[in-house]
């Protein structure tokens, strides 16, 4: 007996009997054949440009990562209706299929970013750093080896444009850029603000590559450090602690962007490296 179904419960008389089998969102690979398969069909409809090159297709395909494959097929039958055939704007109509799923995980906010680096001023260095690692997330720098960046901490005082950066990290890279507030994280149900933290981290990974952005991360987890247990009864910790693992685990490309202004105030243990790429004084 194959039992199907989006959600684990099973009975506690049942536990010993069942196996659990994770069903993994489709791969690149699956949606290059669906794309192939399409392309296919409409190359001998006129009214219809069946030609890509490799650039938009591969764009196109990182574009669909995080979609189930009829959520794919739909999408691509949209942007054939209204482009007539598949371009660079293409990408436009698959991140907007996007931005629904992300808005229905409540936890994360889909942050549509205008600037871009031209738009900060200064800052020499990370933007020489970010405009190196611009094709660190394509299928060439896979294939070669690299590995994809994990992530940048931004440290500095007040309005000199560490935000600012953030937003303009995903237009450079045209990456989505996902805004995590921290404050809705934290539920009133026990366990509950931990079983958020690795939703949101769910959905991130599933839509990757994208951009994470925690803004004022010093501000959300003051309280993980000694206090925590006796202000909170330790769920800042432990949300804290699943954060922090997922950060020095992560093998999604999932680019983390967290802002502070107080150094004091953040745990030694995420300023390590590993946890962050590099950290950068504005």
């Amino acid at each position: 007996i194959i039992i199907v179904g989006p959600t684990l419960e099973i009975p506690s008389d049942l536990e010993k009997d069942i196996t659990v089998m994770d069903f993994e969102l489709p791969c690149a690979d699956d949606f290059t054949a669906l794309l192939d398969h399409i392309l296919e069909e409409i190359k001998d409809n006129p009214k219809l440009n069946a030609d890509i090159n490799e650039e938009t297709r591969e764009k196109i395909i990182h574009a669909l990562l995080g979609l189930t494959l009829s959520e794919a097929e739909n999408v691509l039958a949209k942007t054939l209706v209204q482009k007539r055939g598949f371009d660079t704007n293409s990408v436009e109509i698959i991140v907007s299929e996007k931005k629904q799923i992300i808005r229905k995980s409540g936890l994360l906010e889909y942050y549509h970013a205008q600037e871009n680096l031209d738009s900060v001023g200064g800052m020499d260095t990370l933007k020489s750093w970010l405009t190196k690692r611009s094709v660190a997330f394509t299928d060439r720098a896979r294939d070669f080896g690299l590995p994809a960046p994990k992530g940048v901490l931004l440290l500095g005082v007040q309005g000199c444009g560490k935000s600012l950066v953030a937003r303009a990290i995903s237009q450079v890279w045209k990456l989505p850029l996902l805004r995590f507030d921290v404050g809705r994280v934290f539920g009133s149900l026990v366990g509950s603000s931990e079983g958020n933290v690795r939703r949101a981290i769910r959905v991130a990974e599933s839509i990757a590559p994208t951009v994470f952005w925690i803004d004022e991360i010093d501000k959300a987890f003051k309280g993980s450090k000694d206090s925590s247990a006796s202000t909170d009864g330790g769920t800042s910790a432990r949300v804290f602690g699943t954060f922090l693992t997922w950060l020095s685990e992560k093998t999604s490309p999932v680019f983390v962007v967290a802002t502070a202004n107080d150094v004091s105030s953040l745990p030694p243990e995420l300023l390590r490296k590993g946890r962050f790429d590099e950290i950068f004084f504005v």
